[in-house]
């Protein structure tokens, strides 16, 4: 019989995971409820819950931490514009962990500069100058240099953090 998971470590780490007890099946005598979770307390007390404290299938879910605030244009960028940047790094510097590493900071310095939207149409006006014809032509006038310039400057400074 074969198995589905075609790698030995595989097959362990499936059978480690299926075998790890889950919070939620725990065998306890009676339910603790953490302060973290939201509704629980009072689910098990028989108190009110306080306004805003979940109900129903959701009373014992584990709220979103309030506190966390980070820059949303630092993550701006979508996954699949990361990926893109660091295989055509890998391609340029070499295939290693290492160089991915340097690759995924280097986005990263990037997007902390420039925004995605910049970042999208320097990225745009390179890729239409590789072409031939009044098209091409087009983007290669000097009004599109500025953004062009900007993606540069923030690709040298992320050469420099990075590499």
């Amino acid at each position: 019989m074969t198995s589905l998971l075609p790698f030995p470590r595989m097959r362990s780490l499936a059978l480690i995971l299926a075998l790890l007890p889950l919070p939620g099946n725990a065998q306890t005598g009676t339910p603790v409820a953490s302060p973290e979770v939201s509704g629980a307390a009072h689910q098990h007390t028989g108190e009110a819950a306080p306004p805003g404290a979940a109900r129903g299938p959701d009373a014992g879910a584990v709220r979103a931490a309030p506190d966390l605030h980070f820059d949303e244009r630092l993550n701006d960028y979508p996954t699949l514009a990361r990926a893109d940047y660091i295989f055509a790094c890998l391609a340029t510097n070499g295939q290693d962990r290492n160089t991915m590493r340097r690759c995924a900071c280097s986005i990263d310095v990037i997007a902390s500069i420039l925004p995605y939207e910049a970042y999208e149409k320097a990225e745009t006006i390179l890729s239409m100058r590789l072409g031939t014809g009044e098209r091409a032509g087009l983007f290669r006038i000097p009004a599109t240099q500025a953004g062009v310039a900007d993606l540069r400057r923030a690709q040298a400074e992320a050469e420099m953090t990075c590499f």
